[in-house]
């Protein structure tokens, strides 16, 4: 016994199967024969029929819609009626019941054929596989530049002179005298300011200082009033928090006598 095996093509509608039965005759659309192209399309549905296969209703339905065609094909064409207004009239339209079926046939080929073409776009696409960008300077190599790079032999020399005037320079050796001031006679200097002003004259201690002054001096013009405040010329105190300090006289004598104070630093 010979077994037969059937394999039919899936087709996603109606359109779809007549334009292969149309390629499969290798004819044009424009050229399409309705009878043969009918018996064509009740064939694969009693094929698809004997093998108990879902036959939906569009493929019904244009079935129907061939059956229709073929008949109205094979119909003799109605007579002409002339009338006096010498206007012929035809008793049916006899517009060919062919135009809307290849219209609909040419408009489906193209939207098959873009959708073929996506198609493959799609599958092309799906080979190629892609990520996100990735930072690869760590794995690259370290590459030392050169310090040098883009100097010339003119331009080392003149660095080279550069250097040696600078080295010239540093070889000077340049001695500084300043003057000293001890507190003895920084003492002398503000008691001769406070007697001018009598007992119990105030001054006022920013009055010792001037912008020109060296920190040694500034810091020894310190010393001397805390010397006073000690052997008690002096009283210092502040009208307010962080004010300047008033000094007021309270000893007696001459510059005279401060001269044999003993100083330890």
């Amino acid at each position: 016994m010979t077994t037969v095996l059937y394999k039919l093509e899936t087709f996603e509608g109606p359109l779809d199967l007549l334009l292969h039965l149309i390629d499969k005759a290798e004819i044009d659309i424009q050229d399409i024969s309705v009878s043969e192209i009918t018996d064509q399309y009740l064939e694969y549905l009693q094929d698809m029929q004997e093998l108990e296969l879902e036959v939906t209703s569009e493929f019904l339905v244009m079935a129907a819609t061939l059956l229709s065609m073929k008949s109205k094909m094979l119909l003799p064409k109605p007579p002409v009626i002339e009338f006096d207004d010498d206007f012929d009239y035809l008793l049916e339209d006899d517009e060919d019941p062919r135009e809307e079926l290849i219209r609909k046939l040419i408009e489906y080929r193209k939207y098959k054929e873009v959708a073929g073409h996506l198609h493959e776009r799609e599958w092309e696409r799906s080979l190629i596989f892609s990520k996100e960008p990735e930072d690869l300077t760590p794995f690259m190599p370290e590459v030392v530049e050169n310090p040098v790079k883009g100097l010339h032999a003119a331009d080392l020399i003149a660095v080279f002179q550069k250097a040696l005037r600078r080295a010239a320079k540093r070889n000077t050796v340049a001695r500084i005298h300043r003057d000293e001031i001890s507190v003895k006679d920084r003492i002398k200097e503000v008691v001769s300011a406070l007697q001018e002003l009598g007992r119990g004259g105030r001054l006022l201690f920013s009055k010792l200082l001037h912008d020109g002054m060296y920190r040694h001096e500034i810091v020894v013009t310190f010393l001397a009033v805390l010397e006073l405040m000690k052997m008690k010329q002096i009283v210092c105190y502040q009208n307010r928090l962080f004010d300047d300090i008033v000094m007021e006289w309270r000893g007696e004598g001459n510059i005279d006598e401060f001269s044999g104070i003993e100083i330890d630093y």
